[in-house]
């Protein structure tokens, strides 16, 4: 579990039959997503159950509107265009967010509202990573979240296991107060950073993962899908941690610059002559380089965090 300040808010959660929203992202789901909508009306009886179709070309919508869910059209293609049109469109005092490929266990969902219900939390992420036996993860999965999580709490100081989960509860502070600019899948990871930027309360509760069933297809792409998160991770970083960025590109060039610059110093004093020059050129520019790096990460830090305390205040409000 991670937990950081709490930005306040005008906002308290209403504990006494609050409004709650179940949020159900599809595309082609039509073998699971009857499933889902019953289990969780069955665990959540008084919820609006909203299913989010993104262009589906089977009967992932019709079926839903079978099973008296609300369903909404999101042409623009992935599931951060959708989760981003599920915030803005859907008004609830709590958001219970599920993939709707039956994977997730719908009588769960109780331990992940009840610390944001508490105001012990403004998100809690069902994990799945305590239990990597599962045959549900690949290796390739399970290497790639362990790297992203790892890389993730290095730059945020935080201690998380498991940000990449379909399955969540949000208040509805965090709901209409978080931006969010990615596309695709990446949108989990994006989540969880803007929420440790942004000084919200994160918890874990620890979740089974179950297969797909048969004849389900995933619609993830490790390498693909992967490469979009590390890309989200590096852009964020660069946003919101522009010294560690900034920094840490300015002391490998740094580095570069030294070990070249090594090259026609030694030469001098063994020789008293230069013959290296343009090598001696290139370590000097690489050095200035990672001046300029490290200057660029100061300023941009100092603007970034103004910036956090006019959004923090904006906030309050």
């Amino acid at each position: 579990m991670f937990d950081s300040a709490q930005p306040e808010s005008g906002h308290t959660m209403e504990t006494v039959n609050p409004r709650m929203a179940v949020l159900i992202p599809c595309y082609n789901e039509e073998i699971t997503i009857g499933k889902v909508i019953e289990d969780f009306r069955r665990e959540l009886p008084d919820a609006d159950i909203y299913v989010f179709d993104n262009n589906s070309t089977d009967r992932t919508a019709e079926i839903a509107e079978e099973k008296d869910a609300i369903v909404i059209k999101e042409k623009r293609q992935g599931k951060g265009f959708v989760i981003a049109s599920m915030f803005r469109k859907v008004e609830a005092d709590l958001f219970i967010m599920v993939d709707g490929d039956d994977t997730y266990p719908a009588e769960t969902v109780h331990s992940l509202i009840k610390p944001v219900l508490d105001e012990e939390a403004d998100m809690t992420v069902g994990t799945r990573l305590r239990n990597p036996a599962s045959e549900a993860f690949k290796p390739l999965n399970l290497l790639g979240n362990y790297l992203v999580v790892k890389l993730v709490n290095s730059i945020f100081d935080s201690n998380l296991t498991d940000i990449m989960s379909g399955y969540r509860v949000f208040n509805r502070d965090f709901v209409k107060n978080i931006p969010l600019i990615s596309k695709g899948f990446e949108v989990e990871t994006q989540l969880v950073i803007q929420s440790l930027y942004y000084q919200f309360k994160i918890q874990e509760v620890d979740i089974e993962l179950r297969e797909r069933p048969k004849g389900s297809e995933s619609k993830l792409h490790t390498i693909r899908d992967g490469a979009r998160v590390l890309l989200t991770i590096a852009n964020i970083a660069k946003a919101y941690r522009p010294l560690f960025f900034f920094g840490i590109a300015g002391f490998f060039t740094l580095l570069c610059g030294i070990g070249l610059g090594a090259i026609p110093i030694v030469e001098f004093f063994q020789t008293g002559l230069i013959t290296h020059f343009p090598t001696a050129i290139l370590a000097t520019g690489l050095v200035l380089v990672s001046m300029i790096l490290f200057t660029i990460g100061l300023i941009l830090d100092s603007i970034n965090y103004r910036f956090k305390e006019v959004t923090q205040i904006l906030m309050k409000r």
